[in-house]
């Protein structure tokens, strides 16, 4: 029976060195781990020449966002099998993974079962979402909740922080950062200023800050750009 050919995408170094000694441990799947890779660097290289059958992909790579990885890897390899495997349960986060091309989604709370099981249901075809993860409320009373407030939680990283954002957000944040002012951020950006200060008071209004020093020092802090 061939093997399939496992590619790993995740900055957390023990934790992948147990992934690989479990993955390799079990025969029953015939998995072979052909790359362990920290960053996306090379990785649609890697996929290619090393013709990877299943991606396991953490979103949180230091150098791209794991969401915008998935389309990309979808259209250039159309029969290639992706799998986030993250620390992230928001949904959101699971919907935005799903719809961006991926075909299962496991939590790293998960046990290795669970993971070696979304693998069987992804090479027959069907998409997977482990146990413990949804992509829609539980039911009103939960989603009342999570739109109560859109400012950010002391618990949230910058990476769940800027998936508040949109790109153009995004974009601008960057901007407020070099210290430019509304005049020049529409410039450079073909808005118009008003464009430019109604997203800057969303940004500041989705972050909770009150001003631009403390939106500054808030996006550096927690590595927003």
């Amino acid at each position: 029976m061939h093997h399939k050919k496992v590619l790993i995408a995740d900055p957390q170094v023990m934790f992948t060195e147990g992934l690989v000694a479990l993955l390799s441990a079990n025969s029953d799947y015939n998995l072979k781990v052909e790359k362990v890779q920290r960053s996306s660097e090379s990785l649609m290289i890697n996929i290619k020449e090393l013709e990877i059958d299943i991606v396991i992909l953490d979103l949180n790579l230091p150098d791209e966002d794991g969401l915008d990885l998935i389309p990309v890897m979808r259209t250039e390899f159309p029969d290639l099998r992706i799998c986030v495997l993250s620390s992230y349960t928001d949904i959101k986060l699971v919907k935005g993974a799903f719809q961006a091309g991926a075909d299962g989604y496991v939590s790293k709370n998960n046990s290795v079962e669970e993971l070696t099981r979304g693998f069987s249901e992804m090479f027959d075809g069907h998409t997977f979402l482990a146990k413990g993860l949804r992509i829609t409320p539980a039911n009103n009373r939960n989603r009342k909740s999570n739109n109560t407030s859109n400012t950010v939680s002391n618990y949230e990283d910058g990476f769940i922080i800027k998936q508040k954002l949109t790109r153009r957000e995004q974009e601008i944040l960057q901007l407020i950062t070099e210290a430019k002012n509304n005049k020049e951020i529409a410039s450079e950006l073909y808005i118009s200023d008003q464009t430019v200060g109604v997203h800057r008071k969303n940004i500041m209004r989705k972050l909770g800050v009150r001003n631009t020093v403390n939106l500054i020092k808030f996006a550096l802090e927690y590595q927003l750009v």
